[in-house]
């Protein structure tokens, strides 16, 4: 059985995943993230309001991806997706506080599983996706 380095390679081997593509679907689901939240807990969002939810998150996730040199194996799940969802949490979070937001234990941990499914997620469903075509071709 082949694990995770397998599947990151076969995501990038054949036809390299486009970088902007990726940091656009990292940036929306991050977006996506604070919209949900917003409406569950504040009954609605303003475009400014969810601006000023989801910035903490999506600085900490492009610092993410400047860290693992997210640009060379953008739908890696392991290379890639684990860093930017780890920094994004953690630095997120650090902003979050730093300019007001406030903290909660249980925000910490939606967050974290949340932008783990999602940061992490569609980079294994690619992965698994590349892999499936390999073997059908």
């Amino acid at each position: 059985m082949q694990g995770w380095g397998a599947y990151a390679r076969a995501v990038t081997s054949r036809r390299p995943f486009p970088w902007i593509l990726a940091a656009v679907i990292d940036a929306l689901l991050i977006v996506v993230f604070a919209a949900i939240g917003m409406a569950n807990h504040e009954g609605g969002f303003t475009p400014a309001g969810l601006a000023g939810v989801a910035w903490p998150f999506l600085l900490g996730a492009a610092i993410g991806w400047a860290a693992c040199r997210a640009w060379r194996t953008p739908a890696a799940p392991l290379r890639t997706g684990i860093p930017v969802w780890i920094l994004a949490v953690a630095l997120g979070m650090v902003l979050r506080v730093a300019t007001g937001g406030g903290f909660a234990w249980s925000f910490l941990i939606v967050t974290a599983l949340a932008l783990g499914a999602f940061l992490v997620g569609w980079r294994a469903i690619a992965a698994l996706a590349a892999r499936i075509r390999r073997r059908g071709a």
